[in-house]
């Protein structure tokens, strides 16, 4: 039961995706844990709880109640769309009849006809939901470019987070009652426009470190593709590869993923070879820090921590960037594993300046990552 309405609601997601809602995969999360919570066997319940849990915005209320009218109910006994009314603050009363415990989970069609996988998976969206749990271990090149979309959709979530702050607007906002008897002053005392104040889009300054030495490899390639999606929302994304050297790498992110891979084989030396954590770091701090890093800056570095220099010079490097950023995020596919502990000497010495040790090994981990970058 719970695997088909993993599938159902991955799909439904996808099918409001494309007709222009936007659905984050954490606003999926949202909606499966609801749907435990409802009787699945109403459909009343089963709307209100993902329209909630999908946070669907007013001009997109028309869609979801179309789609879900296709999706849910019309293989339910052929019932059309209820309009849509307040949620019910209580169970069930004389007016609210319960849909019969018999109604049926939904074979979910989206109009496009699709065929099941011949291999045995789920089509779709369900697909999808597949590739986020994949390990990067696991993948292959074909993998990291079916992923691409899904990263991409990880980085919008990116722009839709609000700053805390409220700033001056022209469109919508709340009234700024200082600012408004200030502005009434050239009036005469009189209101004659009231200014407003709203919480702006906020896209924070990146810098990503990514370890592209023999033990990280397939790992580094799915977060460089990471970070060239983050780039295309937070314009001020800048990307090194480090191992023996470090190399600036932003100007090379773009184009084709093959192309990519290939150029950063080529330009970056020692490439999956081994790695000088501490020099590298040292040498970004010598040549870019004070230029790319500020109060504003979250850095993150992508490493399982095995070091081959001296854990001091990698400790000295990170207390000058943890002086200078906003936030110090390691991201350590090896944390995967429940046995792992962070003693390797280069991991050890890092700690002490990293503000989040996080996992970093399938999309999932890469998409709980995302809010850790604006706070």
């Amino acid at each position: 039961m719970m695997d088909d309405l993993v599938v159902h609601l991955a799909r439904f997601a996808r099918a409001l995706r494309g007709s222009g809602v936007r659905v984050a995969m954490g606003d999926e999360a949202d909606a499966l844990a609801a749907l435990v919570r409802v009787d699945v066997g109403d459909p009343d319940e089963v709307r209100w709880a993902l329209r909630c849990a999908l946070k669907i915005r007013p001009r997109d209320a028309a869609t979801f109640e179309a789609t879900f009218a296709r999706m849910w109910l019309a293989a339910g006994g052929g019932r059309a769309a209820p309009q849509p009314q307040p949620p019910p603050v209580a169970d069930h009363g004389p007016g609210r009849p319960r849909a019969p415990a018999a109604w049926p989970m939904p074979a979910m069609h989206d109009g496009e006809g699709e065929a099941a996988d011949p291999d045995g998976n789920e089509p779709g969206a369900s697909r999808e939901a597949l590739f986020r749990r994949k390990s990067f271990e696991d993948c292959d090149e074909r993998d990291l470019a079916a992923m691409e979309p899904i990263l991409a959709e990880l980085a919008e979530n990116l722009a839709t987070r609000r700053s805390r702050r409220l700033r001056p607007t022209r469109g919508r906002g709340a009234w700024d009652l200082r600012r408004s008897l200030r502005r009434s002053l050239a009036t005469g005392g009189e209101l004659l426009s009231l200014a407003r104040r709203a919480r702006p889009i906020e896209t924070p300054k990146l810098v990503f470190l990514c370890d592209t030495s023999g033990s990280m490899e397939m790992h580094s390639q799915f977060l460089l593709a990471f970070a060239r999606a983050l780039r295309r929302v937070a314009k001020a994304t800048e990307t090194f590869a480090f191992n023996t050297e470090l190399v600036r790498v932003t100007p090379w992110l773009a184009g084709p993923q093959e192309r990519v891979l290939a150029r950063l084989a080529e330009a970056v030396p020692d490439w999956s070879g081994g790695t000088r954590i501490g020099e590298c770091l040292a040498a970004f701090v010598d040549r870019h820090l004070d230029e790319l890093v500020d109060s504003r800056t979250v850095v993150i570095v992508f490493s399982d921590g095995l070091d081959r220099g001296d854990p001091e010079t990698l400790a000295a490097a990170l207390r000058r960037i943890r002086a200078r950023a906003r936030r110090v995020i390691w991201l350590n596919p090896l944390l995967s594993d429940p046995r792992y502990e962070p003693t390797a000497r280069g991991m050890a010495a890092a700690l002490p300046y990293v503000d989040r040790l996080a996992p970093a090994h399938d999309l999932d981990t890469l998409a709980r990552i995302i809010p850790e970058l604006t706070v």
